[in-house]
């Protein structure tokens, strides 16, 4: 959830303020040490170990822990970088820094081992606390050898340098761990059963959060498709209330590329009224809006006397989920995202008038609760004499059709802008040390799956820019979740996943978690994290540590045309291919390339193949397994991973 303690329209801007503030202060004001390098922390085994900091322009600067010293000259900004030689795991130790100006620290307690930033949405974010048996599980999480560090929620513009909010590393148990991510720390301790080596886990995650906040800006830019926004974003680093002014066009020319109405100039007085007290749209006991993911138009009207519109004010909507686009009298003046957080917006001098003026609201929500809530002392005009001007109650809504689609999107936003999240929670980690990346984020990005292949590609590659060309990553394949289905049908959620796996088999430095059978069809945020972690640990064993086993059970090799069958031949299977609780594999499709065209057909086991008949099937060209939003899956080995959905070509 985003926090709203200010104006709204600024709070954004003044965040990358304060991120600019820190980065520019004087260097020799701020501690040697970036805040990455505290106590506690765990630095990479094996490899040249980065440090980096601040002093005085030119100062000389020491560097020492253990056995090892190196120096460094601060540059005209103040800003050093050293490298201390590769170390083995082990410590603790005492990281020493001193500058030949006489400036010292030391951070205490330092081990060397393994490190992996955990990061995606909130899958990723959901707390050991949620998960199943988690009183025990929490009881039990003493562990001196894990070390965790969680990033708080920000976003800014540009890249920062230093983190917005305080960040600590501390060691694993029962006081740190119930509201870590659960992801995360299932898969450290499992995997430290076979990697007996201190641990340290960096978590930075946001719920809800899309790929592309999480790409750099030049990463998106490589993209292509995205330079009009990423253009728009830097207009309103300098000038926010430009920058709303220009969404604002934006947003009118998509409405009327749809219709001829004007909802933000119209009178409004056929629209319905809204029940009171203000809450979800979808508990308001109208039909249409019952199930209603999409936009909803909210007006109220309020008489002012030339005194009190005469100056500027500040627009207090109350509670507003998830993004709105708002007017006063016809002028776009401000956009926000949030689950149900405050909307306040600034109203310059001149945009009330004497007389009648109007509020209009456009709330897009994409799922969940929605609408705007208040309550109604939080809903007021206040204006520049300090005295308030109620809005509770008297609004009233005009429904839009899920066929209209979602409007354009602010590039500022956090979880559904651009680039803002990495600048401000991925870049501030500079060239930390890492041994790999877990990934679990896919769901906001489901509805749009056709480029997600290429977005998730790109910022592998983006981050391995920062951290490293072989970075290992291990990427969490999408859960059963959603609607059961008796038949062969298009499902985002299968789309998202073949997405996810065609992007680990074009990578030859990532592994995919396969988990479509630990997830629950009734439940977003599946508890079972514990299998999670697990299989991240497994996938973490093949590819980082050379272990002699699957990273993620059976995946298909090849689908054949062998006279009236297609047989398909998997790759990774242990032991052999096992069918649970019937004869044979279900869920097999064959497809020709209509959508349409998929027909479930009888299979046959034979060791690591599956054979599919063909027969009635005319001119089958793939085969899918396991397709749907919340497939029933039981084709296993017998390591008891499940072969995960996929599609691929028959070869003739």
């Amino acid at each position: 959830m985003i926090a709203l303690p200010g104006i709204a329209v600024r709070c954004f801007v003044l965040c990358l303020l304060a991120g600019a503030a820190s980065a520019h202060a004087d260097p020799a004001q701020r501690p040697l040490l970036h805040e990455i390098f505290q106590d506690h922390a765990v630095l990479q085994r094996d490899q040249p170990i980065p440090v980096w900091g601040d002093s005085a322009a030119g100062d000389r600067v020491r560097v020492s822990i253990g056995d090892n010293t190196v120096e460094a000259r601060a540059d005209a900004a103040g800003h050093w970088h050293a490298s201390l030689p590769a170390m083995h795991a082990g410590g603790a130790y005492i990281l020493n820094v001193r500058t030949r100006s006489g400036a010292s620290q030391s951070i205490s307690d330092v081990l060397v081992g393994d490190v992996f930033l955990c990061s995606g949405q909130s899958n990723m974010e959901w707390p050991v606390a949620n998960t199943l048996n988690h009183a025990a599980e929490i009881a039990a999480s003493t562990n001196n050898r894990i070390r965790v560090l969680t990033v708080a929620h920000a976003n800014t513009p540009a890249p920062l340098t230093h983190f917005q909010a305080p960040v600590a590393w501390t060691a694993a148990g029962p006081d740190t761990i119930p509201n870590f991510s659960a992801a995360c720390y299932y898969f450290a301790r499992d995997l430290q059963k076979s990697v007996p080596v201190p641990l340290g886990l960096i978590h930075s995650s946001w719920g809800g959060s899309r790929v592309e906040p999480w790409i750099s800006e030049q990463g998106l830019r490589r993209v292509g498709g995205f330079d009009t926004e990423l253009d728009l974003l830097h207009v309103y680093a300098r000038d926010p209330k430009a920058g709303n002014d220009r969404l604002g066009e934006i947003w009118e020319q998509w409405w009327h590329a749809s219709t001829s109405s004007t909802p933000w100039e119209e009178a409004g007085a056929d629209w319905p009224e809204v029940p009171l007290p203000m809450r979800d749209w979808k508990t308001w006991g109208v039909p249409q809006l019952a199930n209603h993911d999409g936009m909803v138009w909210f007006r109220r009207n309020v008489t002012l006397t030339a005194a009190q519109a005469a100056g500027a004010a500040i627009l207090m909507l109350g509670g507003v989920d998830k993004v709105d686009e708002t007017w006063v009298n016809g002028k776009p003046i401000g956009n926000s995202f949030g689950y149900g957080t405050e909307r306040p917006y600034e109203l310059p001098a001149g945009a009330l008038r004497a007389g009648d003026n109007a509020i209009v609201v456009n709330v897009s929500s994409n799922c969940c609760a929605a609408g705007m809530y208040g309550p109604p002392d939080h809903m007021a005009l206040r204006l520049s004499d300090g005295s308030a001007v109620p809005l509770g109650g008297q609004w009233r809504y005009r429904y839009v059709a899920e066929s209209f689609g979602y409007p354009p999107r602010a590039p500022w936003q956090s979880v559904g802008g651009l680039t803002s999240i990495y600048n401000a929670m991925i870049a501030p980690l500079g060239s930390y040390g890492l041994r790999g990346v877990l990934w679990y984020q896919g769901e906001s990005n489901a509805g749009d799956a056709a480029q997600y292949q290429t977005l998730l590609a790109t910022l592998l590659g983006d981050w391995r820019r920062e951290f490293g060309a072989a970075l290992p990553f291990l990427i969490v394949e999408l859960p059963n979740f959603g609607a059961m289905t008796a038949a062969p049908g298009p499902s985002d959620w299968a789309n998202l996943r073949e997405a996810q796996r065609r992007a680990v088999l074009a990578d030859a430095h990532a592994a995919l978690a396969v988990t479509i059978d630990v997830g629950d069809p009734r439940q977003l945020h599946p508890p079972d994290k514990q299998a999670v972690g697990k299989r991240l640990a497994r996938a973490a064993r093949h590819l980082i540590y050379g272990e002699s086993l699957s990273a993620s059970g059976p995946v298909p090799h090849t689908a054949r045309r062998e006279g009236e069958q297609i047989v398909v031949s998997f790759d990774g299977v242990e032991g052999a291919l096992v069918a649970y609780s019937s004869n044979r594999p279900t869920a097999f499709e064959l497809c020709s390339a209509e959508q349409a065209s998929c027909r479930f057909v009888d299979t046959a086991l034979q060791s690591d193949r599956v054979v599919l008949q063909a027969s009635g099937v005319k001119n089958p060209t793939r085969v899918r397994f396991c397709w749907g939003d919340a497939p029933i899956c039981n084709l296993y080995d017998h390591s008891g991973l499940p072969a995960g959905p996929f599609e691929i070509a028959i070869q003739q």
